[in-house]
C-alpha cells in the first residue's frame, strides 16, 4: 500500500426534498383539504476515525463525495425519505482543514470519533403546513434547502510516542529496523526514506511507538531536499530522538542544521524534549568518540548516547531514556485531558 499523507477532496451534502402541494380527493369525504407532506432532509457528509488505516491513498483515486438528496413529500401528508449519509473513513491522526489549509475543522485522534463535515439541507414544507382557519386551501409549498458544497483538505499526522530526526543517512531507518519489526528501505545513499514509517518498540516488558521521517537538510523549510512537510508526523510525539552520524566531518554542524530546521518549522518541535545519540559507533575509535561527545555536549548541555544499531551497542540505555520520556509525556497528556474534561463544556466531535 502506498503512503499518502495529504489529499484535497470536494464534498457536498444532499439537498432537501421539496414539499408537496396536494389536496385530499377521496370518495365519500365531503370536505377535502390540503394534505401535502414535507420533503426529506438531504444526506450528511460524515468523517469517521477507523482502525486499520495508516494512509490517505484512497482519496487519491476518489476526490468527490456527494450525499444523496432528500425525496419530495407526497399526498396524505407523507414526508419524503431522508438521504443516506455518506461516510469518509479516515485513519487516526487525520486533520481536516478548510480550503485555506490553515483553518482546522476537526482533528481525529481516537478510534470511533466522528464529525459531521456538511449537514444535509432541510426538506421544504408541504401545503398542509400552511392551513389556517382563514386559508382553508393553501397552495403554497417550499422547495428543499440546498446542501453544503465545499473543498476540504485531509492531512495525516501519524501518532507516535517518539520521533526520529536527523540528516539523511544518520541511521534512523537502521535503528527503526533494529528495535522494531518495521522493514524500512536501507541503503548507503541519502534520502532512502521517502515517506514516514512507524514501528512498535518492545522493551522492558513495555511498548511504545517510534516514528521515522525522511532526513532533513539545510534549507528544508524552504523546500530543499524533500522539504519539511514530513515534520508534521512528529508534532504529536512526546520526545524527539535526534541522531547524529559520528562518522561525518562536522557532527556539531549536523546537529545545528537539524535544530535550525525544527525551529524554522515551528509547531512546538523545538520545545519538545530531545535525546541526542551519536550513531555508527562501530566505525569509530575511542578517541574519535571522545572528541565527538565533548563537542556535542558543549552545544547541547546534556548527556549524549553513543550507539550502533548494526552492532546493537548502546541500545539499552538509549531505550531506557526514551521510555522514561514517553512515560512523562503520557502522564502530562493524561493530566491535561483530566483538566479539560473536569471543567466547562469540552469540545465534542458529535
Amino acid at each position: 500500500m502506498k503512503f499518502l499523507d495529504q489529499a484535497k477532496v470536494h464534498i457536498k451534502s444532499g439537498d432537501g426534498g421539496g414539499g408537496a402541494a396536494s389536496f385530499r380527493r377521496e370518495a365519500y369525504i365531503e370536505f377535502g383539504g390540503p394534505d401535502g407532506g414535507d420533503g426529506g432532509r438531504g444526506g450528511d457528509v460524515i468523517a469517521i476515525c477507523v482502525d486499520g488505516l495508516n494512509t490517505l491513498i484512497d482519496y487519491r483515486y476518489q476526490q468527490h463525495f456527494k450525499a444523496p438528496v432528500g425525496r419530495s413529500g407526497g399526498g396524505r401528508q407523507k414526508t419524503g425519505a431522508s438521504g443516506e449519509p455518506i461516510v469518509l473513513r479516515l485513519p487516526v491522526g487525520t486533520q481536516i482543514l478548510e480550503d485555506d489549509q490553515e483553518t482546522l475543522i476537526a482533528d481525529l485522534t481516537a478510534i470511533g470519533q466522528r464529525f459531521v463535515l456538511a449537514r444535509g439541507g432541510d426538506g421544504g414544507f408541504g401545503n398542509a403546513r400552511y392551513k389556517t382557519s382563514t386559508n382553508r386551501a393553501p397552495r403554497k409549498n417550499l422547495p428543499g434547502w440546498p446542501g453544503v458544497e465545499k473543498p476540504i483538505w485531509l492531512r495525516l499526522k501519524l501518532i507516535a510516542d517518539a520521533g526520529l530526526v536527523g540528516l539523511p543517512n544518520a541511521g534512523k531507518s537502521t535503528l527503526l529496523s533494529t528495535v522494531t519489526r518495521a522493514t524500512p528501505k536501507i541503503a548507503d545513499y541519502p534520502f532512502t526514506t521517502l515517506h514516514p514509517g512507524l514501528g512498535v518498540v518492545g522493551f522492558s516488558d513495555q511498548e511504545f511507538v517510534l516514528a521515522d521521517i525522511p532526513g532533513l537538510i539545510e534549507g528544508a523549510h524552504e523546500g530543499a531536499g524533500l522539504g519539511d512537510r514530513f515534520l508534521g508526523h512528529v508534532e504529536r510525539c512526546g520526545v524527539l530522538l535526534h541522531l547524529v552520524d559520528g562518522t561525518q566531518d562536522d557532527p556539531v554542524a549536523a546537529y545545528r542544521t537539524v535544530r535550525g530546521e525544527l525551529e524554522a518549522y515551528g509547531g512546538g518541535l523545538a520545545e519538545k524534549p530531545e535525546i541526542v545519540a551519536v550513531t555508527k559507533s562501530d566505525a569509530l575509535d575511542e578517541e574519535t568518540i571522545s572528541i565527538v561527545l565533548s563537542l556535542l555536549q558543549e552545544v547541547t548541555g546534556g548527556p549524549i548516547h553513543v550507539i550502533s544499531a548494526v552492532a546493537r551497542e548502546g541500545l539499552d540505555p538509549l531505550l531506557t531514556a526514551l521510555l522514561d520520556q514517553v512515560h512523562a509525556s503520557r502522564a502530562d497528556r493524561d493530566q491535561v485531558e483530566q483538566v479539560g474534561s473536569g471543567g466547562g463544556a469540552a469540545w465534542s466531535p458529535h
